[in-house]
């Protein structure tokens, strides 16, 4: 169904409370445009008529680099699941794709759950449980993509950030499975430097995506670090990732390598 605008009557008024702060859904007026604030931060977009439309930059980049797969159907693990925007977007581009988002917060689950209208069990399994938690009991070669998208306030938890972390990741993909990471920074970049040296550590190829300006250190910013242990190669000539409405610069192996420098990885 099309919608143009305006409020669904699940939907509440305000912030409501949830187990690690308040929820609240910002609804654009023209367009059936939801963003979901998780303690006043933007957390997640929702286009009710266009899966695909997932707004942010850095998803946009994360859904360009996913497309760089063979096609068909994926396994895909989200780490950090709030209103599964991505999750979305992946079940509207390659049908028949099994994901599961993992979600700490118990009764955000329960609340996107009523809100939106998310794909049901196989396609997409809500689990409520710690990402570490979840990571570290997980069946190796499970999933085709992992995607790290996990906040504790405006940093990454720290015990998700580890070469330990990067290895349980590496475990839990089949061969030539991709991990995505979101690392939210300020200039000079020191944490996405850091994450850069921890991947390298594990993963035969490592590649940073982000905007030139967060590049260079001009502006506060998302870097996708992306890992793999096949080449990356045909990210370089991604078209969505260079030409998008924000175009994106790759960096890869060796210029990930110099992007690094003298970062130490993280071991706890």
């Amino acid at each position: 169904m099309t919608r143009t605008g305006g409020a669904d009557a699940r939907w509440p008024h305000g912030p409501v409370p949830i187990d690690t702060g308040t929820a609240q859904l910002v609804v654009a007026r023209d367009h059936p445009w939801v963003t979901l604030l998780v303690n006043g931060a933007p957390s997640s977009f929702v286009d009710l008529d266009d899966p695909q439309h997932v707004e942010f930059e850095y998803l946009e980049q994360m859904a360009a680099v996913i497309a760089t797969l063979p096609p068909g159907p994926l396994r895909v693990v989200h780490l950090g699941g709030a209103a599964c925007t991505l999750a979305r977007a992946v079940h509207a581009a390659r049908p028949g794709s099994r994901q599961v988002a993992v979600e700490v917060d118990a009764r955000l689950v329960e609340l996107v759950r009523t809100w939106f209208d998310l794909p049901r069990p196989p396609a997409l399994r809500l689990r409520t449980t710690d990402a570490a938690t979840w990571l570290a009991s997980a069946r190796p070669g499970l999933a085709d993509v992992v995607v790290r998208d996990v906040f504790a306030g405006d940093r990454v938890p720290a015990d998700l950030v580890t070469v330990g972390a990067a290895q349980a990741v590496a475990r839990a993909l089949a061969p030539g499975g991709l991990y995505l990471a979101n690392c939210v920074d300020w200039p000079p970049l020191a944490q996405a430097r850091a994450e850069a040296a921890t991947l390298a550590t594990v993963f035969a190829h490592v590649a940073v995506v982000a905007e030139t300006g967060v590049l260079r250190g001009r502006r506060y910013g998302n870097v996708v670090l992306v890992a793999c242990d096949t080449s990356l190669e045909q990210m370089a000539t991604s078209r969505p990732l260079r030409q998008g409405v924000v175009p994106a610069r790759v960096l890869l192996d060796d210029a990930v390598r110099h992007f690094a420098g003298a970062a130490a990885p993280i071991t706890r």
